[in-house]
């Protein structure tokens, strides 16, 4: 078995450069009534405010324009179930390439419509990872398109560790923790070499839906352990956790499973006090600091607020 490639901090500058005339430098935010919530200072970094709104932009910029230019004429392809596909097609319509998105049934109205509008051919399957990558596999034999994995690519690894980076740089306050949500887990570990190579005494918190903590029981038994059925709200984060994913992250990440009632709890707090809007995959890195406030009380805290393509005819506290 091959072993996965592993980015660098090197790399994560090369994709700072590469993506600056494409992606938007998002605010730091911050909340006087949510610092006193949760009796920390809190710096969210506003990733729902990213082109195509999420952090996803920012690897899948870095990954289009780092092809060459014969292999990009054929386009790009990959599955989501979102926010990746959506970035992934606009990042391909920035370049003037064909972009093949394989999405799966069940997926989010609201989050196809945005993949549809930015240009990409939307192809479907069932609803498992196996489909999913047959499909894939299938268009890259047919069109010679080259895969844009959503999570477990180098290319993409790299380019969401420049959100991290951003941060650190902007938040004015040397951060004593980093919680970012994890699913697939390329904002993960891209966080995470971001934050070790500029602020290694920071500790990275991970915040996952108890219904798909696949890295919680991965980074416990020393192995990934990804045989598992998703049951949560945050759609972004029901992904099993990537094999390069899981290399960097394994010996300094940290895990708060989220129940999804205590996530929509968060994402209307937001709402409420921030007024932003946020998808549930996002609103839970808030929900795993005020379900554990002893961790952080006192301290300066990185929040990355991942997404927010919400669907609004289906906010999940109304049809609670």
């Amino acid at each position: 078995m091959n072993e996965p490639i592993l980015p660098g901090f090197a790399e994560v500058l090369t994709a700072a450069a590469r993506i600056a005339p494409h992606a938007s430098v998002t605010p730091v935010l911050r909340s006087r009534e949510l610092d006193a919530l949760a009796g920390a200072s809190l710096h969210f970094k506003a990733e729902h405010l990213q082109r195509s709104g999420a952090f996803k932009f920012r690897g899948a910029c870095n990954a289009v324009w780092s092809l060459e230019e014969a292999q990009a004429r054929n386009g790009v392809v990959t599955h989501s179930s979102g926010n990746h596909g959506a970035a992934l097609a606009l990042a391909a319509r920035s370049r003037g390439i064909p972009c093949h998105v394989v999405v799966p049934e069940g997926a989010v109205a609201t989050k196809l419509a945005n993949i549809a509008r930015h240009g990409a051919q939307l192809w479907r399957c069932a609803p498992t990872q196996a489909a999913r990558e047959a499909e894939c596999n299938r268009i890259q034999q047919q069109t010679g398109a080259e895969l844009v994995h959503p999570y477990a690519d180098a290319r993409v690894i790299a380019g969401q560790g420049t959100a991290v980076l951003e941060l650190i740089r902007q938040a004015g306050a040397t951060l004593d923790a980093l919680v970012v949500p994890v699913g697939g887990g390329g904002l993960a570990s891209g966080s995470l070499l971001a934050m070790q190579a500029l602020l290694p005494e920071c500790e990275l918190i991970l915040a996952e839906p108890a219904g798909a903590a696949d890295t919680a029981r991965s980074l416990a038994a020393g192995e990934r352990l990804v045989d598992f059925v998703p049951d949560t709200i945050c759609d972004g984060l029901r992904g099993a956790l990537g094999a390069p994913n899981f290399a960097l992250l394994q010996p300094r990440a940290q895990v708060i499973t989220v129940d999804d009632a205590d996530t929509v709890k968060a994402m209307r707090l937001i709402w409420q006090v921030m007024k932003q809007t946020v998808e549930p995959s996002s609103a839970i890195t808030l929900a795993a600091i005020l379900a554990q406030p002893q961790r952080f009380a006192g301290r300066n805290v990185g929040v990355v607020l991942s997404g927010g393509n919400v669907d609004l005819d289906a906010l999940p506290w109304s049809l609670a």
